[in-house]
């Protein structure tokens, strides 16, 4: 399975996976049609099956065309999003396990973001290290996504999840926020060398037009203040021991930041 990333909108990406033994695609948040049909004529590959986290129209966006380019294809999303995923077909819950290019994914329910947000993870195959994380707007590189429909608690479970995978999962977020995420972390963890080191790479990366997605799940654990509310120095700059309070003050300040 070949993973290609798609720029969409101002900031957003889009996945598609390619299973070049078959030539054929699945999408992962389809903001915009145009990207996936172009790499699709590219590939002159048949696209199968779209697999959305969560009902946001940047996420959602490309359903409905790319539907009528390819009928035959199932649109998979989160239980909880029922009527909100235009064409949805599949309804995912905790647990739940999809297929693709001969890889199984498991979907997790992490609500947060929004009420019914799900992620997909595939783990390694034999002979591989790195599993691959499709968390739309969960974890973001240095960051996380608002509280839209949900609350800390919510968020910190759902995170801790995800934080629960092996360091060397690929997280494939949505955006292309990395660099102000990181200046943020620095105002609370200001002393963090590792933090400091991911700063002035990204700073380069992105000064030459490089992405910076995916990132490394262990690099999160090091870097990104919204997986560290265990963090001593973390706890301290939010004058709390309490996770889910530590979480609601750095949310807090990121959503004034």
């Amino acid at each position: 399975m070949k993973i290609l990333r798609l720029p969409a909108l101002s900031d957003n990406y889009i996945f598609l996976l390619h299973d070049p033994q078959e030539n054929i695609a699945a999408v992962v948040d389809p903001a915009q049609p145009q990207p996936v049909l172009e790499c699709l004529k590219e590939l002159g590959a048949s696209l199968v099956a779209i697999f959305n986290t969560h009902h946001h129209q940047d996420h959602v966006g490309g359903n409905r065309e790319l539907m009528q380019h390819f009928p035959d294809l199932t649109v998979y999303g989160g239980e909880q999003d029922r009527g909100r995923i235009p064409g949805q077909q599949v309804f995912l819950t905790e647990g739940d396990r999809v297929k693709f290019a001969h890889r199984e994914a498991e979907v997790f329910f992490v609500p947060g973001h929004t009420k019914a947000h799900i992620a997909y993870y595939f783990p390694p195959t034999e002979g591989q290290d790195t599993g691959e994380l499709f968390c739309g707007d969960t974890i973001f590189a240095g960051g996380c996504g608002r509280l839209f429909e949900g609350t800390p608690a919510q968020m910190v479970d759902s995170i801790g999840k995800l934080r629960a995978l092996p360091d060397h999962t690929r997280v494939w977020c949505a955006h292309e926020y990395t660099l102000n995420n990181l200046k943020f972390a620095l105002t609370v963890e200001p002393e963090n060398s590792d933090l400091q080191n991911r700063y002035s790479q990204v700073q380069m990366a992105r000064s030459q037009g490089e992405a910076t997605v995916p990132s490394l799940l262990g690099i999160e654990k090091l870097t990104n203040p919204f997986l560290r509310w265990d963090s001593p120095a973390i706890q301290s700059a939010m004058n709390s021991d309490d996770a889910v309070q530590v979480f609601g003050r750095l949310r807090g300040k990121k959503d004034h930041f």
